[in-house]
């Protein structure tokens, strides 16, 4: 048992590896823009922040950090998670584990736990780094991540990293990742805050703004790139559209 599980840390490590060097030339092969131009002239000062992204667009986002910013990101206890945190190693990133859940046990899926584990993270100068939607349900941005940014305090920023030449998947959620030897785009968007006495009304227009913030810079991103964001059709704004 200790032998299959210490086999299966060092292929998990290995092919994180091998992750962090692909990823690497994918950086290093594309001629990236970055929108606004010095992001962090206004992000800066509000540091750490919580960043936002949609599900299966994780591959590339670190691509926005500075590398004196120190950053954990929420990752899952699937599979697919142990994966997720081994790659991050390699990026030098910390891995808080743990998800949302819709409908399922969220202290199964460690969602409690996490939350705190981020806030602390935040406190002591973390920027946090999750995704808006929870499982499943795509495009969708749950009230998770403004509940985190209300107790701890810290501004919402949305961001996208795309590439002209990707490998879009089959999933969910419509994972995709960069290919090397072509142009990207990193679009950062407008901070949202929550204020600490915000009530129901207020959560619920901080979410749809952190939704509408997200979608605007995966739209631009793909703009810049010259290319549709493959994901988009999954908004349930683009159904309700596509169904008149």
């Amino acid at each position: 048992m200790l032998k299959r599980l210490r086999l299966k840390r060092i292929m998990q490590g290995t092919v994180g590896f091998l992750a962090m060097v692909y990823l690497a030339l994918v950086r290093l092969t594309n001629r990236f823009t970055t929108e606004p131009e010095d992001p962090y002239r206004t992000i800066g000062p509000l540091m750490p922040v919580i960043v936002a992204m949609w599900h299966g667009q994780h591959f590339m986002i670190h691509f926005a950090k500075r590398r004196q910013d120190r950053a954990v990101s929420l990752v899952s206890r699937s599979r697919d998670g142990d994966l997720n945190a081994s790659i991050l190693k390699w990026l030098g990133i910390r891995a808080i584990r743990g998800s949302g859940a819709r409908g399922r046990n969220i202290r199964k899926k460690g969602g409690i736990t996490a939350m705190r584990a981020m806030i602390r993270a935040l406190k002591h100068g973390e920027t946090g780094v999750m995704t808006a939607d929870v499982p499943k349900i795509a495009r969708v941005c749950g009230k998770g991540i403004v509940t985190l940014a209300q107790i701890s305090g810290r501004p919402i920023v949305a961001a996208a990293v795309v590439t002209s030449r990707r490998k879009v998947f089959k999933s969910w959620d419509r994972a995709s990742i960069g290919l090397p030897f072509g142009r990207g785009a990193i679009v950062i968007g407008t901070p949202v805050f929550v204020a600490a006495e915000a009530g129901p009304e207020e959560l619920e227009d901080a979410r749809r703004r952190v939704e509408a913030e997200l979608n605007a810079v995966h739209q631009r991103a793909y703009a810049l790139v010259g290319g549709t964001d493959p994901g988009a059709s999954l908004a349930p704004a683009h159904k309700q559209e596509a169904a008149v």
